[in-house]
């Protein structure tokens, strides 16, 4: 293994989800491909979901080293609730920034975003001693986060520091 290639997130609407990551977060949208479908259980077989299910993709790049594959399904079964980070297959995408306080001023002024509680802290004995972070919802539910630690320093000297570090550079 080499690395990640990629992190694939359902949404209910392909084109405004690629649209929010482009427009607020300096996204590339790389292609679409589809729409999917199979006249056999290819569907049920390979992606484990209903076999009547129909699909359509996207391929978003963020920064230099983050690709973020959306789906957009419809299905006789299909669940259209969001799971909560407490659930089961719960999730968030997390971004990192140098400035939380100005990201948290960002993030708010996007248009059908609901940001939680913060910028938080975390306890000064924490492996990442100073980060500081906030949730937010995309405007279809989906959970991201914004963090960052303190000065750039990646928690040097803490055991947060093993963890892969952002990028000097987003593009």
């Amino acid at each position: 293994m080499r690395s990640v290639d990629h992190v694939a997130y359902t949404v209910p609407d392909l084109d405004a989800a690629v649209a929010f990551f482009v427009d607020h977060f300096a996204g590339e949208c790389i292609f679409f491909d589809g729409p999917f479908s199979d006249s056999e259980d290819g569907m049920a077989r390979r992606l484990n979901v209903h076999p009547d299910a129909k699909c359509r993709l996207a391929m978003v790049r963020l920064g230099l080293t983050t690709n973020i594959e959306l789906f957009e399904y419809s299905a006789p079964d299909q669940t259209t609730q969001p799971p909560r980070n407490s659930d089961i297959g719960g999730h968030h995408l997390a971004l990192y920034v140098d400035d939380i306080d100005e990201g948290y001023d960002y993030v708010r002024s996007i248009p059908g975003v609901v940001v939680m509680a913060g910028p938080n802290g975390v306890a000064p004995d924490s492996p990442v001693a100073g980060q500081r972070w906030f949730y937010f919802l995309t405007p279809w539910g989906m959970h991201m986060e914004l963090t960052s630690c303190p000065g750039g320093s990646f928690y040097a000297g803490l055991p947060g520091e093993r963890m892969a570090p952002p990028s000097d550079r987003w593009l």
